[in-house]
């Protein structure tokens, strides 16, 4: 189920690149999103680590093809070699300016360089099609390794901010400034 398009609204929803492949979240995905949230290691960095019942994976589910529908972007299938390999994207949250980038891999594929392909194009897609002028990410102390991937992307931590009744860091990137074209250069420099 494809979102609405809207006139002057280019199409992210597909995505590839040399390492992954982007598509838009699905109702047949329910099972990986199921699999995925079902295990520990995915949920340890939450205040309270318990995995997730396949109710509130379906509800996990439902609010992202609803984001889709609404907005035109959201939440990607992450595929790499063939396979899935998670899911992350760019959602608007209630609370927070910019739009908001998340991922979450299948243990598998951690360490393999696949969540810093992933936010590299996201952030291409945010700052590019999407037009956003900041993004943001949110990351729990007990998550080191998102944090590094988000800092090397380019995201400065902003401070904590309380999320779901706990304190969760909020990292921060912003539209990086058009560069003058040469020539005004040139031409100021010839002013002086």
């Amino acid at each position: 189920m494809l979102p609405r398009r809207q006139p002057g609204i280019i199409d992210v929803a597909s995505r590839t690149t040399e390492r992954l492949h982007l598509r838009p979240i699905r109702p047949d995905d329910l099972s990986d999103l199921t699999a995925l949230f079902a295990l520990p290691e995915t949920v340890a960095h939450r205040p309270q680590p318990a995995v997730d019942s396949p109710e509130v994976s379906r509800a996990r589910l439902e609010r992202a093809l609803d984001h889709w529908r609404e907005h035109g972007f959201g939440t990607w299938v992450i595929a790499a070699e063939g396979r899935s390999i998670g899911f992350g994207g760019l959602t608007r949250r209630a609370g927070y300016e910019g739009l908001n980038i998340s991922y979450h891999l299948f243990p598998h594929s951690w360490r393999r360089g696949y969540a810093t392909a992933f936010v590299n194009e996201a952030v291409a897609v945010a700052f590019g099609p999407l037009e956003a002028t900041r993004v943001v990410g949110l990351v729990r102390s007990a998550n080191p390794a998102s944090r590094r991937v988000l800092e090397r992307a380019g995201f400065v931590a902003e401070g904590a901010v309380d999320y779901g009744g706990a304190p969760i860091t909020l990292l921060a990137r912003y539209r990086p400034a058009p560069s003058p074209p040469p020539f005004a250069a040139g031409a100021e420099a010839a002013r002086s």
